[in-house]
């Protein structure tokens, strides 16, 4: 069928619509047609004064975008690789993903802090359980509070002194133009990141043959690859908003190397890995990345959250 104009589905946060304009300016470039967006609220975004961990389910903020795509009134959907789950809805498929940014954590905070600086006692801001396990791990004297908002909001948070710092992906800063707010950098040592931080995903009906050759234009291989092998990685645990659960794929000199981790919601256990695989082959690195936390005893941890929170709430594990 040919196509005389294209639509991008896109949440309408400031950072959404920005890498929608992102990718909107490569499809205009690579077929020569008129691309508009269609700006679609989401779950996630109606919900903006609990914890996403205890809202439950999957999908918060891509399920409404998929509707529509799959009723055919937008070509294509453009979500932040994070907050996409691991099973997609039938017919749907993450078609392309061009090249990831830095997909480390970052601190911000109006003070100058940073995790080894900031005070016994500082209270800091993030709505991330898996952010908040391996902080806990590393400063169990700190104040977790939980922060939602879009990334201004968070921002201004810390900067005021409402929060001593926050916790965020420095991708989202960094393509808002905000990389001079950033505090510090949280090396991946300290902190794996999520799956998929850093990376946009372009999602489109798996019939389409017009998008998925369009797809092969503008996506980047190895972003792909490494994305790939950190989600077998939380398909394969289960994990999403209510699992403290961490993976970072890239490649370091031709070799695929991953670090992942399974944490407590408390922080008290974690168990974590690195390790590397063959070029080309994501989902064998995922799959030895699986047994490996399990040896290290990763299934213990989740089955002691799914049985605190069998309803896919963790208001018992965080005490509330």
């Amino acid at each position: 069928m040919e196509r005389k104009e294209l639509v991008i589905g896109t949440r309408g946060s400031k950072l959404a619509l920005w890498q929608s304009e992102y990718i909107k300016a490569k499809l205009e470039e690579v077929t020569g047609l008129p691309v508009s967006l269609k700006i679609i609220k989401t779950t996630g975004d109606k919900i903006l004064d609990v914890p996403l961990a205890k809202v439950g389910g999957k999908g918060l903020f891509t399920k409404e975008l998929e509707v529509e795509l799959l009723a055919g009134t937008v070509d294509l959907c453009v979500h932040s690789m994070k907050d996409v789950p691991t099973e997609l809805p039938d017919g749907c498929v993450i078609a392309a993903m061009p090249e990831r940014v830095d997909p480390r954590d970052a601190i911000v905070s109006g003070a100058g802090y940073d995790l080894t600086t900031l005070p016994e006692g500082a209270k800091l801001g993030t709505s991330s359980l898996r952010r908040r396990s391996q902080v806990v791990h590393m400063r169990p004297d700190l104040e977790i509070v939980d922060v939602r908002g879009n990334l201004d909001t968070r921002m201004r948070k810390a900067e005021t002194g409402e929060v001593d710092a926050v916790i965020l992906a420095s991708a989202g800063i960094t393509r808002m133009g905000w990389s001079d707010r950033i505090t510090s950098y949280i090396p991946v040592e300290q902190m794996v990141p999520a799956v998929g931080q850093g990376a946009i995903g372009i999602e489109i009906r798996e019939d389409d043959e017009f998008m998925l050759h369009v797809m092969e234009r503008i996506g980047h291989p190895e972003t792909m690859e490494c994305v790939t092998a950190e989600r077998v990685v939380m398909r394969s645990l289960e994990g999403g908003c209510q699992v403290p659960i961490g993976a970072y794929a890239r490649y370091e000199e031709g070799t695929l190397t991953m670090d992942a981790m399974v944490g407590s919601v408390d922080g008290q256990r974690i168990v974590r890995e690195q390790l590397c695989g063959d070029a080309g082959q994501p989902r064998a690195l995922g799959e030895a990345m699986v047994e490996r936390l399990r040896a290290l005893g990763a299934e213990a941890i989740l089955a002691e959250i799914r049985d605190a929170a069998p309803d896919g709430s963790v208001d018992t594990l965080l005490g509330t």
